[in-house]
């Protein structure tokens, strides 16, 4: 197999990282996609590292033992950043197994509103861009505004940490996905279900399999580092329709003139249409598309349906509605889905409302700190009395 799609070390911090990487390497396992290199889940609460399904107990590293006892740290992310930075030589030990000459880059995977991911990440990525030559994004997880405050003035003080430390960070808003009535956990797994598989067609997009279709025009990892440069934060959109997927001909029947073919005109607008609703619908991270740097736009499914004019086009509109000259695209060939898709990468996006609403937030949290560090410090002890009182049952 030709390896031109995004190969990766992931890490996790926190119970949403640690979670979301373990999503990722289901999906990895289930598509054959290999885009998981190496991966680890880092947390200060044994219990959420118990929670984890697919990533092997030797590859989940419980830190900050000596200050929390394996009890988290209570939504403290100040906290969380100071045990991230003692014990990190103990996370890069858990990764000098990986074959960096073999990867293109680091994720830190974290959700912004606790104290572990939201503290820790920054920390970890600090450290691998100090060590590393390859590129280390971030991928932060926004949490809902009915979560809390502290839980929104976390995100608001660790999104801006974050996007500083890293080549680029993804963002993913809860907020914008949570459905009305869903139970918390159900929600959470749903939403990480959709997060995975948005970025998971992103990264394994460019692989060709021995045998397999070849694309047009290649999506390889070299375009998705170039769509990423240059830092800031990005959004990610996807759209999808199901079709009847062609039986693939074999070589015979293609010398023979036998290979089925498809209304072109039909083609041309599915895949304009697709890249329409990508762009302008749920994006991971809602924003005024307008003003985007640059953008990536890949366009996968049966080849038979993956119509280049289609593409070109869609490409073009992309180029208008950014007002970007950096709007690259391509074609990525694969089978077994039933459906075609359109998935539009936005690097570097600026007009983002509930990137502003945090910074207010932070704002105002500035006004109200001594409250604010009261009510994290309450929750803190609350969560060590009421673990020291478990204890003293046994």
């Amino acid at each position: 197999m030709w390896c031109v799609y995004m190969k990766l070390v992931l890490i996790g911090i926190g119970q949403a990282g640690g979670k979301i990487v373990d999503e990722f390497i289901a999906y990895d396992a289930a598509t054959g996609a290999n885009v998981v290199r190496g991966a680890i889940a880092v947390n200060t609460a044994k219990a959420d590292l118990e929670g984890i399904d697919h990533l092997p107990r030797d590859r989940r590293i419980l830190i900050g033992q000596g200050r929390v006892k394996g009890h988290g740290v209570g939504a403290d992310n100040e906290l969380g950043a100071e045990i991230a930075e003692e014990d990190i030589d103990e996370i890069q030990g858990a990764l000098d197994g990986v074959p960096v000459h073999e990867v293109d880059a680091f994720l830190v995977v974290a959700g912004l509103g606790g104290g572990t991911g939201s503290g820790g990440a920054p920390v970890i990525a600090r450290h691998l861009k100090r060590i590393h030559t390859e590129p280390v994004y971030g991928l932060g997880i926004l949490p809902g505004n009915d979560e809390g405050g502290i839980y929104t003035l976390n995100a608001a003080r660790s999104l801006k940490t974050f996007v500083d430390e890293v080549d680029n960070l993804l963002v993913f808003d809860n907020d914008a996905w949570r459905q009305t009535g869903e139970s918390l956990k159900g929600g959470y797994d749903a939403l990480n279900a959709e997060l995975v598989k948005r970025f998971g067609v992103l990264f394994s997009a460019g692989e060709i399999r021995a045998g397999g279709d070849v694309a047009e025009s290649v999506v390889d990892s070299s375009e998705i580092i170039n769509t990423l440069a240059g830092g800031g934060i990005s959004s990610l959109g996807y759209a999808e329709v199901d079709v009847e997927e062609p039986e693939r001909q074999g070589l015979l029947s293609r010398f023979r003139g036998e290979e089925i073919s498809l209304d072109a005109t039909q083609t041309t607008n599915r895949i304009t249409s697709l890249v329409r609703k990508a762009t302008l619908g749920r994006l991971t991270l809602p924003c005024d598309v307008s003003g985007t740097e640059r953008a990536l736009l890949v366009a996968a499914g049966p080849p038979e349906y993956l119509n280049r004019k289609g593409i070109e086009r869609g490409r073009k509109w992309l180029e208008e509605q950014t007002g970007s000259m950096e709007v690259r695209g391509g074609d990525f060939p694969r089978r077994g889905e039933g459906t075609v898709a359109a998935l539009v990468l936005l690097g570097g996006v600026t007009n983002v409302p509930r990137v502003k609403e945090l910074q207010q937030v932070a704002v105002e949290a500035q006004r109200n700190i001594g409250e604010i560090t009261e009510e994290s410090e309450d929750r803190f002890a609350d969560l060590m009395d009421s673990d020291d009182e478990l204890e003293s049952l046994f």
